[in-house]
């Protein structure tokens, strides 16, 4: 990742569609947003094995997707699937402060909670100094699987400079004060996120079983694990829910709120994304967060 440039525009390429978003001068709302769909099998994201069954088929709706809206532009946000990143939070009593020394430490700690090798990884992560401890945010994944995203982002003539995984993004205009619930759904996966003090404090992915269909009960049943190791762990409980993704709070508030007690919304709101196209405003999470979120 660069900090000296960030893209005024972003593209995800999610399971079933490819989403890219371009952000005003100002980074305050999106200019213009622009969807492709994928066809079924072209993509299977995960930590193993190739991603992209079908290379001309997501190269293609990438290059469509982000020509309708980049005009000169070449630099792009690439938001990855969550499936193919793992997502770990660490806490330390102490880490070196130069990026170099810290680095072997990480990926130490990292090595026996991982899939595949963390020395053929890339790593990205984030601290946090706060009373003699750290936290770290860290994000990784299989050097192949990185190189796979990006190559199809340079077939189709863009520059990755930032990557980032899909939910991490969604999260960046969260401002929570009082513990909130995050919950971003795909086709594949149900990231579950708890953000206190806009500490994030709970950071999980679970596998779909049920194929993108989204039952209120059944994800109820799939998040109460991690609500109840949160208040264990913290001794507070969730009060709000924001939902993205497949998920809407128009299908699933009711339900979740009668559930668990907490008011629930969507992470994004149509007003964010404006009235271009037909994609529903919780789709868009993610490019959103990335352009908006900073």
């Amino acid at each position: 990742m660069t900090a000296l440039h960030i893209p005024r525009i972003a593209c995800e390429i999610a399971p079933e569609r490819v989403i890219a978003a371009r952000a005003n001068e100002a980074g305050t709302s999106i200019d213009i947003l622009s969807t492709r769909t994928l066809p079924a099998g072209a993509l299977v994201p995960g930590l193993a094995g190739a991603n992209v069954a079908s290379p001309a088929a997501v190269r293609d709706a990438v290059a469509d997707a982000l020509a309708a809206i980049s005009g000169r532009g070449r630099d792009v946000i690439a938001i990855l699937p969550d499936a193919s990143v793992r997502i770990v939070l660490l806490d330390f009593e102490s880490l070196p402060e130069k990026r170099q020394d810290a680095d072997p430490v990480v990926r130490f700690r990292l090595k026996k909670s991982l899939p595949f090798d963390i020395e053929d990884a890339a790593l990205s992560y984030d601290t946090h100094r706060s009373n003699g401890a750290v936290k770290v945010v860290a994000a990784v994944t299989p050097m192949a699987v990185r190189q796979e995203y990006e190559g199809i982002f340079r077939s189709a003539g863009y520059s990755p400079g930032v990557v980032v995984p899909s939910m991490l993004s969604a999260l960046g205009p969260v401002d929570a004060t009082d513990p909130t619930l995050i919950l971003k759904v795909d086709a594949n996966t149900t990231s579950v996120a708890i953000v206190q003090n806009n500490d994030l404090l709970l950071y999980r992915t679970l596998e779909n079983a049920r194929a993108g269909t989204v039952a209120a009960e059944a994800l109820a049943d799939d998040i109460y694990p991690s609500l109840v190791f949160f208040q264990d762990t913290y001794g507070s409980s969730v009060t709000r829910i924001l939902l993205a993704g497949l998920a809407s709070a128009r299908e699933l508030g009711a339900a979740l709120e009668a559930q668990t007690g907490a008011r629930v919304s969507d992470l994004v709101s149509s007003s964010q994304v404006g009235t271009q196209g037909n994609l529903p405003a919780s789709l868009a999470a993610s490019v959103v967060g990335a352009l908006l979120g900073a």
